[in-house]
């Protein structure tokens, strides 16, 4: 059964959606929002996000399923091995999926994570350590990676 709901976060108004019993999307709202139809994997993804904006919680357990290409895929699966708190370059990342050569595929795969802050592509900065962009907008970014205590090693770098 597919679901929706949403959630008010201090980065605004988030979109969640499942496929059974598992979450598909977590995303930026940017249409106007449509009826809510709940299923019971939201509450432990709500309880999640509640906790990791309040009150310092580092990683997610809910289900979640990853809908795309089997390269997104790795993408998105690595991104969930960048600690909470750090970040890494679009290169780095390209070289953890096994590829140098394909930061760019890299980047737009990241840029299309169907799963935000959850699956954490604003961990991913580029090599010179500028933030470059975001989907939700740049300002979001830097306030997930100061809301982690990584702003203060992006600051060290300069």
């Amino acid at each position: 059964m597919k679901g929706r709901c949403y959630f008010s976060s201090p980065v605004g108004e988030l979109v969640i959606e499942s496929d059974d019993e598992k979450i598909i999307t977590l995303g930026f709202l940017k249409e106007n929002k449509q009826e809510e139809l709940k299923t019971s994997v939201f509450d432990e993804c709500l309880t999640e996000l509640e906790e990791y904006f309040y009150e310092g919680r580092k990683f997610f357990t809910f289900p979640m399923e990853f809908l795309g290409t089997d390269f997104q895929k790795k993408v998105w699966t690595e991104l969930l091995n960048i600690p909470y708190g750090k970040t890494i370059s679009y290169e780095e990342l390209a070289i953890r999926v096994g590829n140098i050569k394909s930061i760019r595929a890299v980047g737009l795969a990241n840029g299309q994570n169907p799963i935000a802050i959850v699956v954490p592509c604003h961990r991913v900065i580029g090599k010179s350590g500028d933030l470059v962009g975001y989907g939700g907008g740049l300002d979001k970014k830097i306030w997930l990676l100061q809301h982690e205590g990584a702003m203060q090693e992006q600051l060290s770098l300069f």
